[in-house]
């Protein structure tokens, strides 16, 4: 049943991603290598984060304000990486359209330019659920659960691969609703998408709070499917947008 149980929290984790993956992203090798790039690159962030970070944790004290300001640190270089990936994307697209262009083919579609940012926002989310999920995960393949004192309603393990998909979502989605933001010059979702991330890193502060984790992760979800309802209310205002243009008009 260990077995069982630490094959059941991955799937918690990642099952969702594993269901865009096959469905919309396997069939196409360059999403493949975008979500592959996408990966690393945010793997390193964190690496390079959690190297910054290291001289000062453990955090010897009960205070708060210390994690806070490891959380909004945090955020701002993500945040900030966030924009350096789309400059490269955007010339990554001008070279693509340009090819194109030469070879008398399509131009990528705004569909195509969709699926590249969700592959890359899927790269963020697995990026983040290998670092603060799986890489947790090796004891619950053992003979025994873990408990901590702050949240001893479900196992440490169980815990950390729920807070592990609502945050696989968010960034999954949040990086549509940032490409989409840039291209668009709008400024409503090029600064949703850092609050909503700011949104997310502090409700885990609640997880420090005895029996936090009852409120926190109740708070973290509803964060969570906010952040797809609004991604699936801009892909559907875009596409009709685009379907309307396209409509030849009557004379």
């Amino acid at each position: 049943m260990t077995v069982s149980g630490g094959i059941g929290y991955v799937l918690l984790a990642l099952g969702p991603s594993l269901t865009i993956f096959i469905t919309l992203i396997s069939s196409k090798p360059f999403l493949i290598l975008t979500l592959l790039s996408s990966t690393l690159v945010w793997l390193i962030s964190l690496i390079v984060l959690s190297g910054l970070w290291r001289v000062f944790l453990p955090l010897k004290t009960t205070a708060w304000w210390p994690y806070v300001i490891l959380i909004l640190t945090s955020i701002a270089f993500q945040e900030g990486l966030r924009l350096l990936l789309w400059r490269g994307y955007k010339k990554m697209e001008d070279m693509l359209d340009a090819f194109a262009d030469r070879a008398a083919k399509p131009r990528l579609y705004l569909t195509d330019k969709m699926q590249i940012a969700l592959a890359g926002g899927l790269g963020h989310g697995v990026a983040h659920a290998v670092f603060f999920c799986l890489s947790l995960l090796t004891p619950s393949f053992g003979p025994a659960t873990f408990y901590v004192d702050k949240c001893s309603y479900a196992p440490f393990f169980l815990i950390s691969a729920i807070i592990s998909l609502a945050f696989v979502t968010i960034h999954t989605f949040s990086m549509v609703v940032a490409f989409n933001g840039y291209a668009e010059g709008n400024k409503s979702d090029q600064l949703i998408v850092p609050a909503i991330h700011l949104v997310a890193g502090t409700l885990t502060l609640v997880n420090l709070i005895s029996g936090g984790c009852i409120v926190g992760i109740p708070l973290l979800y509803v964060v969570a499917l906010s952040t797809l309802a609004y991604c699936g209310k801009m892909v559907w205002r875009r596409l009709t947008e685009t379907q309307i243009r396209l409509t030849p008009q009557n004379q």
